[in-house]
């Protein structure tokens, strides 16, 4: 399910730091931002290995919770293009 604020919809970004690693792991997700969370609190507070998440593409992410630095659940923002955006 996505939000829907102002007359468009909203994606939740979920942005998961991997240790060892420099970059980040951005997944736009149709999870409310509730549902994102629990999610991931379930995966790193249970006795799953991997943590499995699903883009709004259908694109499935699987990441060892071994592994998991942070996790930042929010809305996404729109992107803006051009000058003075």
């Amino acid at each position: 399910m996505m939000t829907h604020r102002g007359g468009r919809h909203m994606a939740v970004e979920v942005k998961i730091g991997i240790t060892d690693s420099p970059r980040e792991l951005t997944i736009a997700s149709t999870l409310t931002s509730d549902k994102a969370f629990a999610e991931v609190e379930a995966a790193l507070g249970g006795k799953q290995q991997l943590l499995s998440l699903v883009d709004d593409k259908g694109a499935r992410y699987l990441i060892p919770v071994t592994k998991i630095a942070y996790v930042e659940v929010g809305a996404s923002e729109n992107r803006r293009v051009g000058f003075g955006s």
